[in-house]
């Protein structure tokens, strides 16, 4: 069991939880009413969706060789449970294997009963969770781009449209947050593995373009997290509530400076990493909280 929950990465399946509550709310706030029993699973699918992912990038990593060679941080480098015992693989893949069944036995179910555009976004997350770690990384600007594609663009669009039948340019809006957002954090977690990615030929902007010009995309990522949310309500595409989610800049300004500042200097970038995970959590929910209240 500790290989199958360790290399799952139960901390970060809040990610998903934070996600699919953003498009819950957005979905209550536009529609007025939502089947609970939809939402349910909606949950269950976003969290086995990230549970295979984390567990098939835990596996491909030791097989790889590259979490033997990586500087693990408590937010970068993989769970670390794997390369205490790399003869339970078989577990960590089997793992992989059935929390993507999961996903996609609720993705046919939702096809049948809702329609069939959850196929297509079903089709493109698998494609993300199978290609990220073998292909993806090997392609900076899709490397920098899928992780906000699956948990912005394909995990808040499909939650809202299992739940509503359509996708609305309300639902974009709010897809945009954690598109910025989830690209920014494995951005910024590739920072302290640049040189252990480097022999498994991984080719990520920190690697391209070094540290400080991806500190540069990161700030700027940012800034579109938060441009977002009031462009949203500039025009009239969410309510002014959902400004709630500017709260975050109170932590979002100072680690900014501190990711340009520490972009080379790994230990004193740590409480960078700690506060982006928060970002990435806290402002959909209050972005969600804000939809919940109007």
């Amino acid at each position: 069991m500790k290989y199958v929950i360790g290399t799952m990465r139960p901390n970060f399946l809040l990610l998903a939880v934070a996600c699919v509550f953003l498009a819950m709310a957005a979905a209550i706030w536009t529609h007025g009413e939502i089947n609970a029993w939809h939402a349910a699973l909606a949950f269950i699918g976003g969290l086995a969706a990230h549970a295979s992912v984390n567990a098939i990038n835990e596996y491909q990593d030791v097989k790889s060789g590259l979490d033997y060679r990586t500087n693990r941080t408590p937010f970068s480098g993989g769970s670390g449970t794997l390369i205490q015992d790399e003869s339970k693989a078989p577990i960590v893949l089997w793992t992989t294997i059935v929390t993507a069944l999961i996903a996609v036995a609720i993705g046919v179910y939702f096809a049948i009963v809702v329609g069939w555009m959850i196929v297509l976004i079903g089709v493109a997350g698998l494609l993300v969770i199978f290609t990220y770690t073998r292909w993806l990384n090997r392609q900076p600007l899709l490397c920098l781009l899928s992780p906000g594609f699956g948990f912005g663009t394909l995990m808040v669009l499909g939650a809202y449209y299992v739940l509503t039948g359509t996708i609305t340019w309300t639902a974009v809006v709010a897809s945009f947050v954690p598109f910025f957002l989830v690209s920014n954090l494995l951005l910024l977690n590739q920072f302290p593995d640049v040189e252990a990615d480097k022999t498994v030929s991984r080719k990520h902007y920190p690697i391209l373009i070094g540290k400080k010009a991806s500190a540069v995309i990161y700030v700027c990522f940012l800034a579109a997290t938060y441009l977002t949310i009031v462009l949203g309500v500039l025009f009239s595409l969410t309510p002014a509530w959902t400004l709630l989610g500017l709260l975050t800049l109170i932590s979002a300004i100072p680690t900014s400076r501190a990711v340009l500042k520490n972009a080379e200097d790994i230990p004193a970038l740590i409480p960078s990493l700690i506060q982006n995970v928060l970002l990435n959590l806290v402002t959909p929910v209050l972005m969600g909280i804000g939809f919940l209240i109007a």
